[in-house]
């Protein structure tokens, strides 16, 4: 290998975390930002979920045809594009004027957001030799990590001594830097044999996914009835279930109904799917709960979320000799579950409560969250050969964005449930309404631990762990 090569190998790999760094980071920072956001454009911060979800849905919907579209036009020109569209859509954000403009400009963000580290990691697979694959791929997942550690505590300092218009405007320089550094450094790869595409089949799994988010979505913050709501579940569910028979029938489908026959695999999917419907809404509504019910700043709220994540990277270092010791099913059934009541104990959460006991709760939530990540993450992955493990791993990653949209959007409906229960007029009421919306998601995800019983008994962790590159840790 020439000290050339070498060096622009390294300059790439930098490259493609950075892109994947953007995405993270922005798929948390907002979270500390939404009661500003919400004042600014004159709606509740309880009405804010669609701001989230427009990201995570938008994410999942493209994430399938991001290895075909770069395929198709190259590796350099699509992530060229994809922080180009992430940087407009940055701008646009901060521009917005009112909810619907800002989720508008959230989809073309997400648009950009979606296809940067699938086709960065696609340019790794085709140019880092094999033997440095996962050294390289362990790299690039820093920034999966740095990001959620960064993000809160940034957004809450940027809407307290700036504006909540500076999440988003601090994209552009970052953006700019990449798109020349792009244009000098990515190599403009194809597939040597172009494959079709399934549009018909990309068009009911999209059309499905989209259509039981805003189900969900419709009921809190766009005011659908019973009976629209009902009637997005049913085309929803007939959209992915044509789909699934549309894929048995069709020789190169989007994703081969053979990866279902693989046990781990499918309960793995599962398990994400509706374990990360109760956790993955915990970002959304625990700095919500200290900025409108405790009283916190966007600062110190956004501090407040560093307990997790220091937690999640410290359990890190012990989840592949528990997953040894113990087994994905017995370390799973019993995490989940531990996740899941760490989730309902949020609902004993009161202004009065020690600071201390606070952190030790968030703490501990962090530490269970993490290792339930990466339990899932690697027993949905461990059994696929090479010829499945790129279809398997796209397939996880639409799972992870849609089962987050999903948890904020549940959640949200949750919340507003409990919300006309116990009225909006004060705050302990809307203290209650959150209490009781810990609690429930916290079932939720209680619940999902009987799906991990079905795994293998003998499953346990034997190779090095994968790297985490969902923007979820």
């Amino acid at each position: 290998m020439s000290t050339t090569t070498s060096s622009t190998r390294k300059s790439l790999l930098w490259l493609v975390a950075v892109g994947f760094f953007m995405q993270t980071l922005d798929a948390t920072i907002i979270n500390t930002a939404l009661p500003a956001m919400a004042a600014g454009l004159g709606e509740s911060p309880l009405r804010m979920q669609s701001v989230v979800v427009a990201y995570s849905l938008t994410m999942a919907m493209l994430i399938p045809a991001s290895g075909w579209i770069a395929d198709r036009f190259g590796t350099r020109r699509v992530f060229f594009a994809a922080i180009v569209l992430f940087v407009i859509g940055s701008v646009a954000c901060a521009l917005s004027h009112n909810v619907g403009q800002l989720v508008a400009a959230r989809v073309l963000q997400g648009m950009g957001g979606a296809f940067l580290l699938p086709v960065g990691r696609l340019t790794l697979l085709r140019t880092v030799p094999r033997a440095e694959f996962l050294a390289a791929m362990s790299f690039v997942a820093i920034p999966g990590l740095i990001g959620p550690l960064l993000g809160p505590t940034l957004g809450g300092w940027l809407v307290q001594y700036a504006s909540w218009h500076w999440i988003f405007l601090i994209n552009v320089p970052v953006g700019l830097a990449g798109c020349i550094v792009t244009l000098r450094l990515m190599p403009d790869l194809r597939a040597l044999l172009r494959r079709r595409f399934d549009g018909a089949g990309y068009a009911m799994l999209a059309f499905g996914m989209v259509s039981i988010s805003l189900a969900l979505d419709g009921v809190s913050s766009l005011g659908l009835r019973e009976a629209g709501v009902l009637l997005l579940l049913v085309f929803g569910f007939a959209s992915i279930t044509a789909y699934w028979l549309h894929a048995l029938r069709r020789p190169d489908p989007l994703f081969d109904p053979a990866l279902f026959r693989i046990p781990t695999l499918s309960i793995g999917l599962l398990g994400n799917l509706f374990a990360r419907l109760g956790s993955g809404c915990m970002p959304f509504l625990i700095p919500l709960l200290l900025q409108v019910s405790m009283g916190y700043t966007p600062l110190h709220a956004g501090l407040m979320m560093l307990p997790i994540a220091l937690a999640g990277m410290a359990m890190k270092r012990v989840a592949t000799p528990l997953i040894t010791r113990f087994g994905y099913r017995r370390v799973l059934v019993v995490n989940t579950a531990l996740v899941g009541i760490t989730m309902a104990s949020f609902g004993l959460a009161t202004p009065e409560q020690p600071v201390a006991m606070r952190i030790l709760q968030l703490l501990v939530f962090g530490a269970v969250n993490s290792l339930q990540f990466t339990a899932m993450n690697t027993v949905t992955l461990r059994d696929l050969d090479q010829d499945m493990a790129s279809s398997g791993n796209s397939l996880l990653s639409m799972v992870q964005m849609l089962a987050m949209s999903l948890g904020v959007a549940a959640s949200s409906v949750v919340l507003a449930g409990y919300g006309e229960v116990f009225g909006h007029a004060s705050a302990p009421a809307t203290l209650h309404a959150f209490q009781a919306t810990f609690a429930s998601m916290g079932l939720i995800t209680v619940a999902s631990a009987l799906i991990f019983w079905h795994l293998p008994p003998h499953a346990r962790s034997v190779q090095p762990e994968e790297p985490e590159v969902s923007g979820q840790r």
